[in-house]
């Protein structure tokens, strides 16, 4: 039962839903006023871009035998999908989320581009961080960021998070997937850019 809840735990909050998860967020506790369908626009083109276009990508990796399973275990494994994900969060940021119309998403989603790159950079040097970590990390720091900004009580999403935080590094750690050193990694990984970026939109 330990077992599945564990495993239950890193595929729910699977890294691909944590962008999606980010938007879902800031357009509920945003006090703009953003017509609704806009934001179901919006939602939409994040759902088939960070979602299941990269599902269908690693599907097609998966048959050319470039990648074994969706949890991307070696290095090697690791490089094209993070390349490919470079390149879709830039279209994002290019086609569907340009700063001039949504400036805190612009940020998150560029947040996103910089650990994912950092990760990506890592993985060219074999060096192992745990994705789950960064991307977990990384609406937890924007999470903040958007109550920071608009000055809103999220401490029950904070300890929320953290919890789930905990949580994913204890399963990422039972299933033998990373060592503490990567869990604190990809934590570092993403939380960074998020914070830093903070500077450009606060």
């Amino acid at each position: 039962m330990k077992n599945f809840i564990l495993k239950s735990i890193s595929f729910v909050f699977h890294p691909l839903i944590m962008p999606l998860l980010g938007t879902l967020f800031y357009f509920s506790k945003t006090p703009r006023y953003i017509p609704e369908p806009i934001m179901k626009a919006k939602i939409f083109s994040i759902v088939i871009l960070t979602i299941i276009l990269p599902i269908l990508l690693f599907f097609l990796l998966k048959t050319i035998n470039k990648v074994n399973s969706i949890y991307l275990k070696s290095t090697r494994e690791r490089l094209i999908p993070l390349f490919i994900n470079c390149i879709i969060i830039f279209l994002i940021l290019l086609r569907v989320l340009p700063p001039t119309e949504l400036i805190e998403l612009y940020y998150f989603f560029l947040g996103i581009l910089c650990s994912t790159f950092i990760c990506f950079i890592l993985a060219v040097f074999k060096i192992k961080a745990s994705i789950h970590m960064i991307a977990a990390a990384g609406f937890f720091m924007f999470a903040i960021n958007i109550g920071v900004y608009y000055h809103i009580n999220i401490n029950g999403t904070i300890a929320l998070m953290m919890v789930i935080l905990g949580a994913i590094a204890t399963s990422r750690l039972h299933l033998k997937a990373h060592t503490n050193q990567e869990l604190i990694l990809g934590i570092f990984t993403g939380f960074t850019p998020q914070l830093i970026l903070l500077n450009y939109w606060l």
